[in-house]
């Protein structure tokens, strides 16, 4: 958890839209940053101290919850309130709310790492022990405490528009350090959190924000300039842009959704890019039928729980559940018995989630290589805790 802080005056207004906001997160299901920017949008008036300590309370209580109800001795929002503060060394103010907290005793029960797993690293009973291979079990807790780690903001550069180094130099020209990222060519990682959107290197499509480890999946499909490619689950288009820049806009891309308002922002994107060659299109039977046998290479990277990006989205894993995990495995199922009819007899498929969960990779794999008609050739898995990047499984097949 984060280290104690400097003083700090609590204001009654912040602090009541933090447990509201909580409310909304806890309650109501609503993703983080959508609520704290509505907070952000209803107060206007909230200099910088108060969005910042506003914005950072959501977050670690978010990301801390389990840990800090259990130092509190209770699950209400105020009391989760009362127990960040508590950690933070800012002095509970005289409400009723924190009446009943003992602020020595909740220091004390959060320092315990003899809690379980669960509260420890925040997470459901669940997720701290879900169905897992024995090798992966000692693991386990690091990964946990990875996805409670920082997330660093990573670029990919577009090299339909620069090289990485002319970049680099775009960026710092314009006040943001950038380093290198070992193993990912095109990757470079801010020196410190700057906003992006609205310098040139963004906006004139130089750079995306893409995590490190969601770039080695476009370049694991093996592609070459002049190949027909179909990106089954595109979404908003991250890989999609990354395997257009490996095309070098000689190729076509088929980009496939479910969602036309996902769709509406890789075009958008794509323009910026300057990806030429991409049509998209609804990730539906006819769009399928369509497509049969048309393509030299298919990225599936299908929906998942997203246990891999945690540490970006700690609202995510309150609203995981076993039964939310079977309901996405049976959409991958599906995604992987219907979609390779798309690829050439001999086309290379791949095969990705952001998940850290084995039935989401390599047992869904092993499941689908029974039917006979895929054959395994590679298979990764990227774990948050060795790499510093997003946690995923990927697998490179054949078609027969």
């Amino acid at each position: 958890m984060m280290p104690p802080a400097a003083p700090v005056r609590v204001y009654r207004n912040v602090a009541e839209a933090v447990v509201a906001t909580l409310a909304e997160i806890f309650d109501n299901q609503r993703v983080a940053d959508r609520a704290v920017d509505y907070a952000f949008r209803t107060h206007p008036k909230w200099g910088s101290r108060d969005r910042s300590f506003f914005a950072e309370a959501v977050y670690e209580i978010v990301r801390w919850r389990r840990r800090l109800a259990w130092a509190a001795g209770r699950d209400d929002n105020w009391a989760l309130l009362g127990a960040y503060l508590c950690r933070r060394g800012i002095g509970l103010p005289p409400w009723e709310e924190f009446a009943a907290l003992e602020p020595d005793r909740v220091v004390s029960r959060l320092e315990d790492e003899g809690a379980p797993l669960a509260v420890r690293e925040s997470v459901s009973d669940w997720l701290a022990a879900p169905p897992l291979p024995p090798e992966w079990v000692a693991r386990w807790p690091a990964e946990l405490a990875a996805q409670n780690g920082p997330a660093p903001v990573t670029l990919r550069v577009n090299t339909l528009k620069a090289t990485v180094a002319e970049a680099a130099a775009r960026l710092l020209a314009e006040g943001i350090g950038t380093d290198p990222v070992p193993g990912v060519p095109t990757a470079l990682r801010l020196r410190e959190r700057r906003p992006l959107a609205r310098t040139v290197a963004y906006q004139s499509g130089l750079v995306e924000v893409q995590d490190a480890g969601s770039q080695l999946i476009a370049p694991a499909l093996r592609v070459e300039p002049g190949m027909r490619i179909i990106d089954g689950c595109a979404g908003a288009g991250g890989k999609t842009l990354h395997l257009a820049a490996l095309l070098k806009n000689q190729g076509q891309i088929h980009a496939l959704d479910v969602g036309e308002e996902r769709l509406a922002e890789l075009r958008r994107r794509a323009a910026r890019a300057g990806a030429k060659q991409i049509r998209t299109g609804l990730a539906d039977e006819a769009s399928r039928q369509q497509l049969a046998g048309w393509a030299d290479r298919l990225l599936l990277d299908a929906p998942c729980t997203g246990t891999g990006t945690l540490r970006r989205q700690p609202d995510l894993k309150w609203r995981l559940t076993p039964e939310f995990a079977a309901e996405v495995a049976a959409v991958q199922r599906m995604i992987l018995r219907e979609y390779p009819a798309m690829l050439k007899p001999g086309g290379l498929l791949v095969y990705a989630t952001c998940s850290l969960l084995p039935a989401e990779g390599e047992e869904m794999v092993r499941e689908r290589l029974a039917a006979g008609d895929l054959e395994l050739l590679e298979e990764h898995r990227v774990w948050t805790s060795e790499t510093g990047f997003d946690g995923f499984y990927f697998a490179l097949l054949r078609k027969e």
